[in-house]
C-alpha cells in the first residue's frame, strides 16, 4: 500500500481514537499490524502524529491553557490550576519511567491489547452502573475539581499504560466514580492528556529519531495534519455526546474490538 494513504489512515485512527475512551494505542497497534506498518519509522511515525491530536486540545480549550501561564494559574482556589494538572499527571509519570521498557516489550501485541478492551470495557460500565442514580449530585464544572478528586483521577488513569485499557476511558470511568460528571472528567483527561504525552512523545522520539530520513519527512506531515483536524472535530463531537448518552456504548464496543481482534489475529 502507498505509505501516503498509510500516513493518511493511521492519522485519522489517531485523531478519532486519542481521546475517545476507545485505546488509540491499541487501535494504533491493531491497524499497523493490518496494513503492514511496523518497524522503527513506523514507531516514531505514531509517537510523532499524536503531537497532532495534542496541539487540538491546546487549540480547543486555549483559554485554559493561557491561564496556567499567569498568576492565578497557580492558585488553587482560582478554577482549574497548574497544581491540579500535576496532582493527574504524576503518579502515571512516575510508574512510566521505569515501566516505560518492559511495557513496549511485553504489553504491545493484540492480545494484550484485546485484554485490556475487555477490562476498560468493564470498568466503564461498573462507573455507569454506580452513578446511574446520582447524575444530579455530580461536579458538572472541571474548574471546581478538588485536588483530591484530581489526585484520584490520576490514579485511575495507571490502568491505561496497559495497551487497549485506555487513557480517556480510564480516567472518564475513574471520574465518573470519584463524582464528577461525564463532561468534567473528559474535559479534565484532555487537558492532563496535553503535558503528559507532550512528554511521552519526546523521550519516545528522542529515542527513535535515529532511524529516521529526510524522506520519511513528509509521511510525518501528513499524518500530523491529519491527526490535528481529525482529533479537533472527534473532541466537540464527543463532549456534545456526553450530554446525552453514556458511556455504555463505547464499552460495548470494546468488547466488541476484543473479541475481533482476538479472532483474526489467533483463530
Amino acid at each position: 500500500m502507498d505509505l501516503t494513504l498509510v500516513a493518511v489512515i493511521i492519522g485519522i485512527v489517531e485523531g478519532i481514537t486519542e481521546f475517545l475512551p476507545i485505546s488509540s494505542t491499541g487501535h494504533m497497534i491493531i491497524v499497523g499490524h493490518l496494513l503492514g506498518f511496523d518497524g522503527p519509522v513506523a514507531n516514531v511515525f505514531d509517537v510523532f502524529i499524536q503531537l497532532g491530536a495534542i496541539l487540538s486540545v491546546i487549540f480547543l480549550y486555549r483559554e485554559k491553557f493561557r491561564h496556567f501561564f499567569t498568576r492565578e494559574g497557580w492558585k488553587v482556589d482560582k478554577g482549574l490550576s497548574v497544581w491540579h494538572v500535576a496532582a493527574g499527571i504524576v503518579p502515571v509519570m512516575g510508574i512510566a519511567f521505569f515501566a516505560h521498557s518492559s511495557i513496549k516489550h511485553y504489553l504491545f501485541s493484540p492480545f494484550t491489547v484485546a485484554i485490556g478492551f475487555v477490562l476498560g470495557a468493564f470498568l466503564m460500565m461498573y462507573a455507569e452502573k454506580k452513578t446511574e442514580n446520582m447524575q444530579e449530585y455530580l461536579l458538572d464544572n472541571v474548574d471546581k475539581i478538588s485536588i483530591r478528586q484530581a489526585a484520584l483521577v490520576g490514579a485511575f488513569q495507571i490502568l491505561s499504560l496497559w495497551p487497549g485499557f485506555s487513557r480517556s476511558g480510564s480516567t472518564i470511568g475513574g471520574g465518573l466514580l470519584i463524582g464528577l460528571t461525564r463532561k468534567a472528567a473528559a474535559e479534565y483527561s484532555f487537558i492532563i492528556a496535553v503535558p503528559l504525552m507532550f512528554v511521552a512523545c519526546i523521550y519516545d522520539l528522542m529515542k527513535n529519531m535515529a532511524s529516521l530520513s529526510t524522506n520519511d519527512l513528509h509521511l510525518l506531515a501528513i499524518g500530523f495534519v491529519v491527526s490535528f483536524v481529525v482529533a479537533y472535530a472527534s473532541i466537540l463531537w464527543f463532549i456534545g455526546f456526553l450530554n446525552r448518552s453514556r458511556l455504555t456504548s463505547f464499552a460495548y464496543y470494546r468488547i466488541i474490538m476484543a473479541v475481533v481482534t482476538l479472532w483474526y489475529f489467533y483463530l
